[in-house]
C-alpha cells in the first residue's frame, strides 16, 4: 500500500521556433545598434584630444530586455566615451532609455517595428 498515484508534471517543451525567432530578433537589434554606434563614431572621427580620437567606444551598458511582438528580447547597448568633455552621448533609437520608459509609463513596443517601417 506504499504506492503513490502522484504523477510528476514535466515542464512544457520550449517552443523551438519561438526561440529561434527571438534569437534572430536579438541579432538584428544588435546589428542595428552597432550600426548606429559606428555612424556616431564616424560623425566625430575628426575630433581629437591630444592626438587621440575624442569620441570612442567604451564597453557595454548592462543587458536589458526589450519588449517585442515575440516577447522580451535581451540586448546590450554599447557605451561611448567623450574625452573632449563636450557631453556627446550615444542614445540608440532602437533601445528606449530608462528616462523615456518612465516618461511614457510603459516600454514603447515593439522595437522591431521601428527598424521595419521607421515609425
Amino acid at each position: 500500500m506504499n504506492e503513490s498515484n502522484v504523477v510528476e508534471l514535466k515542464a512544457p517543451a520550449e517552443d523551438a521556433l519561438g526561440e529561434l525567432l527571438k534569437e534572430g530578433a536579438r541579432q538584428l537589434l544588435a546589428q542595428a545598434i552597432e550600426a548606429e554606434v559606428a555612424e556616431l563614431l564616424i560623425q566625430y572621427a575628426d575630433q581629437t584630444v591630444n592626438g587621440k580620437r575624442a569620441v570612442v567606444r567604451n564597453g557595454y551598458l548592462p543587458e536589458r530586455s526589450i519588449q517585442t511582438g515575440l516577447g522580451e528580447v535581451p540586448v546590450k547597448a554599447p557605451k561611448v566615451r567623450d574625452r573632449s568633455g563636450g557631453g556627446i552621448k550615444f542614445n540608440s533609437k532602437r533601445v528606449p532609455s530608462a528616462e523615456r520608459i518612465l516618461a511614457v509609463g510603459t516600454c514603447p513596443a515593439p522595437a522591431l517595428a521601428y527598424m521595419v517601417d521607421g515609425s
